[in-house]
């Protein structure tokens, strides 16, 4: 490298190295320019080595002969101590800097010195400081990714001090061989110091020569004493240049034996980049470099020992690996586990290039688009999405002929895609043994992205062993153990945990329950609980400090507390327990250097039942005055209870908006439960209905179709069927109205849930078996985004660069992109007519579109331009580039665009069509039929239907509303416009089918997530009452997430309109007690499409 060949000192950089610079080329060049550079420095440090570099360096009093001081801006004797480091020409390190700088630094950033008195002064505040040459300024950064403003950085010599891949690999190298063998590594240093000392004779000697020829008088032949001197000084400089020789020679031989535990090295390093990418899934998740190499080096003394080279460093990856694996599973919740398993196995298979880099970027995005070659020869069964992403993986070298192959294997490929277990279904036409198992992961992606979380289990297993897909059980004594007084202990909570009793279970234990502190953070505690740290330090005792995402402001004071720990200070007893929900605001000096753990609410219907009833007993369930009448109904309400909690694993289908129910929401209803049942003298069902419902549990409830789910799944629990033993709770008969034994009821209940299946069907949520698949390929989908988010934004392999890639994007989509609509023409050729709303519809969906294609098309050309290097890339526009490549719709167009979740190829192919249903209209007219799905905003259509059929027959428009006709006809038979209202296509239904045999809704066939929607005739009436029986209502949404915002108008940006859907599906299976012949059959049984989560869509995810 230029600037280390032409500006280094070998004397200076090996000291340097001795002081702590690691030895890569980039941390040289940062050494070089921190000694060189006219500014003061700013390092980006978030391992913290360079801070202790320029800290052992001050500890040089050849270099920093008056002291220094370190500092943070949050310090109240910050200024101060920086007035006496210029004053008294001390080192300042300031510690921690944000990415604000203080006002007050700015004229010691810019060293605005001045004369005074014939002496250098700076201005610091309202003072006026003498200036001592001696002083130097350093400010570090725990920072990863700051952003920091021009203005700022054109004052400071910023520098990237993040650790490098190389640069840690040799640390970790000197470790190993240090532990490893330990007589090398003291030979190596040794001849570091010597080599250092050699190189600082020579320099001496060198300057000694230059001082007596420059200094020599006369003539150079007659000085006796600089021929004696140079004479002298060449046998010196002959003996140092040969003994550095033979230490040269030997420190290869060291490093070549050395070498040998390079591997152990490197795969450690991989590790400490695939946990430090943590940090970006959740903000908790923070590790620092001596944590990690702490565990390195307990794992190097506690791998099994062998004599042979080879499985010696098996021995030490294998327990490395796991050990990194178990310690940092403990702190991450469980939805995240699999993912670090996951990322584990692709880091070490990509660190030992085993990994295509666009056959990965394949499976997280689904790459670019491609040309089809062929039509989808399997349209019966597979989706044209699933078959252009196929066609897609055959342009990919491995899968050459893929796409043809399947086609010929199309047969075999349907029991696969029929298969329980497809990932364990070989692939036909020899693809089985040509692929390895990542990339029959790509084939699976395509085919069953419902199956990828047992797919990429596999393949952990296959790598790395069954243990990396078993995560350790939650263990407080382990975690303890690995702790010590200056470490924080910290339980990371999720929604509904509370570790605090297990924390108590654990002081009685250990015999520190007598000395457990306890405080919940909040607004003025934070005083409080210094004082409790501060008594607890002295007396071993330990300190509980609760919710400490509550007390954000007083965090900066936790992160001054723990980092002034002195471990010769501390009782050896004492400990400090914190609990916080996840904040990025959490110091994260405190999250590196303490010891994290998850604690999670129990996941399932079972597990979530059975911790209800841990905190009952006899006495409670006996002591009403109608105990048999309250049982049932309590157990019929933790049944609601553990089955709305659950229902959030379904995604939008359990409920449009997740909801965080808790223990309150069923103590006080339990308590309301057994008042009502004391106070009346017959159930009253209805109260409790409301109370329990709409208040208790409808108190976090925001969303109307929310409410009305939380309804009707309570008013199969609370009604009078549930007194009758073996009232049936869904259709399976597994969940039941128990008959307790009255002399034991507590045990009975504990027994059934016990006998209750750990993993329950959909069917007792009232959902249909799909519905399993809907919350497989939800999780899939949520992987491969976070995994794409960590992504580093490089070429994916060989071939075309990332920047080419974003060109050709860019081009291609500009290149599909029509010209703006002429909305004058359209404004005189449909012209605002009273009898006409449509006119003022289609100019205003013009307009909406022609902001859409502006946006668009100014920002394609910029990105290509700065591509060019022909004009500066701003973030936003950096953020774009981002977009294209990771195939996603930009934040520059969405703020423009209308709801949607589809990738970036489908979305503008998606766009094209809504162009060209405008296009169509307005060159021939008011369509036939509309396609609903095509509007920005198809409320303002559906108004303007309305508002047609008022003004032509002079009706109030408030007594108007819609009739639901489904119609048996196809689009292509319809070539007329109807006398009232539209006809309407394009709606998907989730959770159920149209039969048009039975003209009714129905239930989905298997694996059909969503199903078309018949044409539909909507047709205005006026004083319509709603069907009471018959139909149901189902809620009309243009994107699957079904949450919206309020958007100006007042009206949802996400919710479009109720539509009546015919349905005469009877429900039988409700009272077991009542035969078939006699069972009351309800039409219209809007309870089971309630809870079945059926709703329409304007658009798909793809």
């Amino acid at each position: 490298c230029g600037i280390i060949i032409t500006l280094q000192d070998p004397v200076k950089l090996r000291a340097w190295q001795i002081a702590g610079l690691p030895t890569d080329t980039v941390s040289t060049q940062n050494g070089i320019i921190i000694s060189r550079a006219r500014r003061w420095p700013l390092l980006i440090d978030p391992q913290g080595q360079a801070n202790r570099f320029v800290k052992n360096l001050g500890k040089e009093k050849s270099l920093c002969e008056n002291g220094m001081d370190v500092v943070k801006q949050s310090d109240k004797n910050f200024l101060r101590a920086l007035e006496n480091g210029i004053r008294f020409g001390k080192w300042v390190v300031l510690e921690s800097v944000t990415e604000e700088l203080d006002a007050a630094l700015e004229p010691v950033l810019l060293q605005q010195k001045f004369k005074q008195g014939g002496q250098d002064v700076i201005r610091l505040g309202e003072n006026i400081i003498p200036y001592n040459d001696s002083f130097r300024f350093y400010m570090t950064s725990k920072l990863a990714n700051p952003h920091y403003p021009p203005e700022v950085c054109v004052k400071v010599s910023l520098l990237n001090f993040t650790i490098t891949m190389k640069g840690l690999e040799e640390q970790l190298l000197n470790v190993v061989v240090q532990k490893e063998m330990p007589e090398l590594a003291e030979k190596k240093n040794e001849l570091v110091l010597s080599n250092a000392e050699s190189k600082r004779q020579l320099y001496e000697i060198e300057n000694q020569i230059l001082y007596l020829l420059s200094h020599s008088q006369g003539n150079i032949l007659d000085d006796t004493n600089l021929i004696e001197t140079l004479a002298s000084s060449k046998q010196t400089s002959a003996v140092v240049v040969e003994k550095m020789k033979e230490a040269e020679e030997t420190e290869k031989e060291i490093d070549a034996r050395s070498d040998g535990y390079r591997p152990v090295a490197y795969r450690a390093a991989l590790l400490f980049f695939c946990i430090a990418d943590l940090s970006l899934v959740d903000p908790m998740y923070q590790y620092s470099l001596p944590w990690f190499t702490n565990i390195f080096i307990r794992s190097i003394a506690s791998a099994k020992p062998a004599s042979q080279l080879e499985l010696r460093l098996q021995n030490l990856n294998d327990y490395f690996t796991y050990s990194i694996y178990k310690n940092v599973c403990r702190s991450l919740f469980e939805k995240h586990k699999l993912l670090f398993s996951f990322l584990l196995t692709i880091k070490i298979l990509q660190g030992n290039e085993l990994i295509d880099g666009l056959e990965w970027r394949f499976l997280l995005s689904g790459m670019a688009p491609s040309i089809l070659q062929m039509d989808n020869p399997a349209t019966p069964w597979l989706e044209n999405y699933a078959w252009t992403e196929l066609c897609r993986l055959s342009t990919l070298s491995a899968f050459n002929d893929f796409a043809e192959s399947f086609a010929i294997h199309k047969a075999v490929y349907r029991s696969l895609f029929d298969s329980t277990e497809p990932h364990m279904v070989p692939l036909p036409g020899g693809w089985e043994e040509r692929l390895d198992a990542f990339q029959r992961l790509c084939v699976l992606r395509s085919l069953r992205p419902d199956k990828m979380m047992e797919g990429i289990q596999n393949l952990v297993i296959e790598k790395l062993g069954k243990q990396f897909i078993e995560p350790p059980p939650f263990d407080l004594q382990e975690t303890f153990e690995d702790s010590t007084p200056v470490s924080p202990l910290i339980f990371v909570l999720s929604q509904g945990s509370d570790p605090a009793k297990d924390l108590l279970t654990f002081a009685i234990s250990t015999k520190m329950d007598s000395k457990l502190k306890s405080i919940a953070l909040g607004q003025g505690q934070g005083t409080l609980a210094a004082r409790l740290i501060e008594n607890a330090v002295q007396k071993g005792e330990w300190v509980l400090l609760q919710n400490c995402h509550l007390a954000l402001s007083w965090m900066p004071d936790l992160e001054r507390i723990c980092e002034e720990f002195d471990p010769a200070k501390l009782h050896v007893d004492f400990r400090l327990w914190l609990t916080s929900m996840p904040t990025p605001v959490f110091p994260t000096s405190v999250l590196q250097n303490g010891v994290k753990m998850t604690k999670e609410a129990p996941k399932g219907l079972r597990a979530n039942l059975k911790n209800t009833y841990y905190k009952l007993n006899d006495d409670l369930l006996t002591k009403t005055t109608r105990p048999d009448v309250f049982r049932k109904l309590l157990f019929g309400l933790c049944f609601y209870h553990a089955i709305v909690c659950e229902r959030k694993k379904f995604g939008a289908l359990g409920w449009n908006i997740p909801y965080s129910f808790n223990e309150t929401d069923l103590d006080i209803s339990v308590a309301q439960l057994e008042m009502f049942l004391d106070t009346y003298e017959k159930v009253p069902f209805e109260v409790l209905q409301v109370m329990t419902s709409m208040i208790n549990y409808g108190g976090r409830i925001t969303d109307d179709k929310d409410m009305r789910t939380s309804d009707v799944i309570l008013m199969t629990y609370f009604r009078p069927d549930i007194l009758e033993n073996g009232y049936k709770f869904s259709s399976s008969g597994l969940y039941y109205s128990l008959a307790s034994n009255p002399k034991s009821p507590y045990a009975s209940y504990v027994d059934y849930i016990n006998s209750l299946p750990i993993n329950p069907e959909p069917e007792v949520f009232g959902m249909h078996e799909n519905a399993n698949i809907t919350c497989a390929q939800a999780e899939t989908y949520d992987m491969f985004d976070i995994i794409l988010s960590l992504q580093p934004r490089v070429s994916a392999g060989a071939g075309k660069s990332r920047e080419d890639t974003i060109a050709d994007a860019a081009k291609t989509i500009e290149s599909s992109l029509p010209p703006l609509f002429d909305l004058e023409f359209v404004q005189v050729k449909y012209a605002v007519s009273y009898t006409e709303s449509m006119n003022t519809v289609l100019a205003q969906e013009v307009e909406r579109f022609n902001k859409l294609l502006h946006i668009m098309k100014e920002t394609l050309k910029q990105v290509q331009k700065g591509l060019k290097g022909l004009i500066v890339l701003s973030a936003e526009l950096e953020a774009m580039g981002n977009s294209l490549y990771d195939q996603k719709v930009p934040l520059l167009w969405e703020s423009k665009a209308y709801p949607s979740l589809k990738p970036l190829t489908s979305w503008v192919a998606d766009l094209l069509e809504r162009l060209q249903f405008i296009s169509n209209w307005i060159d021939n007219g008011i369509p036939v039929v509309f396609w609903i799905s095509g509007f920005f905003f198809p409320q303002g259509f559906m108004t303007g239907i309305i508002q047609n059929h008022a003004r032509r027959l002079k009706f109030p428009i408030d007594t108007l509303s819609f009739k639901f006709i489904m119609l048996a006809q196809e689009l292509n038979e319809v070539t007329e416009r109807p006398a009232e209202g539209c006809y309407i296509y394009g709606l998907f239904l989730e959770g159920a089918r149209w039969n048009n045999q039975l003209e009714s809704l129905d239930d989905p066939f298997p694996r059909e997530l969503f199903a078309k929607m018949p044409l539909m005739h909507l047709n205005p009436q006026q004083k319509r009452e709603a069907p009471t029986s018959g139909i149901y209502r189902c809620p009309v949404y243009k994107i699957l997430t079904r949450t919206g915002t309020l958007s100006t108008t007042g009206h949802s940006t996400n919710f479009v309109m109720w539509i009546e859907i015919p349905s005469i599906r009877p429900t039988i299976w409700r009272n077991s007690l009542v035969s078939e012949t006699n069972a009351q059959v309800l039409f219209c049984d809007q309870e089971y499409w309630i809870k079945a989560g059926v709703a329409c869509f304007c658009a798909l995810r793809y």
